[in-house]
């Protein structure tokens, strides 16, 4: 696995009795650990009126990141074409290639508002978005009908945070796809997106990265308490429409019956070192990856922190001393 690109998805994960400045307060010392441990790539999302996150402005969040970093490249997980103007995107980007030449990356997806009030506060439109991706391009590029500025002092490599019909949108406009969920079940589904692939001049060949929850222990019992406060969120989200903030384990009471089923259908890859090394190098081979893309999150920082450093390590990521 020593020639697979390791990266983080940090969402700004919100957390009982804290407070969304300390939330994106921890996304920067994250950013500049992971630097420290030889991450190649730290990627942020974009979520409005979520209580569980705080990341709601990724072009805002990266260019602080930017300050914060040297040498790691920074990424959107994604930007949302359907709640944006491509042109304000290409603004927004290559302002950040401008400030950290070399470094950035533009990840984009399609996903609609959380609820029906979130979308109608972001007005919301009804866009293609195919066209949007490649008007998105063309501004960055500078060969759309008007030019955006500032011109790139770099070029925003552009990523497609893929479903089924994302993926048959990188495939056509010869984009790079990031791929989690369902879609890391069907190996057909990426078949499909290497076979339909146009080469274009950013991106000769078909290139595939996979989102993951990742988090390794010293047993296989604490990596998996580690994943219970992030399943427990995504299953109360799926029972009550509500996507919380982290709770300690210790504080997680009594599901239902559904809550539970969810809980147990997590896909997280948890365990030992040596267990974790097994799964990853399983889900590699399977999907043919270029990159793993660490979504993890816990309640527990600290825990969290030493599981960014465990995986570095399997993938065998040399280490600088890493920052406080």
């Amino acid at each position: 696995m020593d020639d697979v690109g390791l990266s983080v998805l940090d969402r700004t994960r919100t957390r009982v009795g804290s407070s969304d400045a300390d939330a994106i307060g921890h996304t920067v010392k994250r950013a500049r650990r992971a630097e420290a441990l030889g991450y190649d790539r730290f990627w942020v999302a974009e979520h409005h009126g979520v209580p569980g996150v705080a990341g709601s402005a990724p072009a805002v969040l990266l260019a602080v990141l930017a300050g914060a970093t040297s040498r790691i490249r920074l990424g959107s997980a994604g930007v949302m074409l359907p709640h944006h103007q491509p042109l304000v995107v290409a603004e927004q980007f290559a302002t950040l290639a401008a400030v950290a030449p070399g470094r950035v990356d533009l990840g984009v997806g399609r996903s609609p508002g959380f609820t029906a009030p979130v979308r109608r506060a972001l007005r919301q439109q009804d866009t293609d978005f195919a066209t949007d991706v490649a008007e998105l391009r063309a501004h960055l590029a500078g060969t759309a009908e008007i030019t955006a500025h500032p011109r790139p002092a770099a070029p925003v490599p552009v990523f497609v945070l893929a479903t089924g019909h994302g993926l048959q949108v990188a495939a056509q406009l010869g984009l790079p796809v990031v791929v989690g969920g369902p879609v890391l079940d069907d190996p057909d589904a990426l078949d499909r997106y290497r076979q339909a692939f146009v080469p274009s001049p950013a991106q000769p060949a078909p290139w595939v990265g996979v989102s993951a929850d990742v988090l390794v222990a010293e047993t296989a019992a604490d990596a998996r308490r580690l994943a219970l406060p992030e399943a427990w969120a995504m299953a109360q989200a799926r029972t009550t429409g509500t996507f919380p903030a982290l709770q300690p384990v210790d504080s997680i009471g009594a599901m239902t019956p559904a809550q539970r089923r969810y809980v147990e259908q997590s896909r997280a890859i948890t365990g030992t070192p040596a267990q974790v090394a097994d799964q990853v190098g399983e889900l590699l081979e399977r999907t043919g990856a270029t990159e793993l893309v660490a979504s993890s999150s816990t309640y527990d920082r600290g825990a969290l922190a030493e599981s960014d450093a465990a995986l570095a390590e399997l993938l065998s990521r040399a280490a600088s001393p890493v920052p406080g």
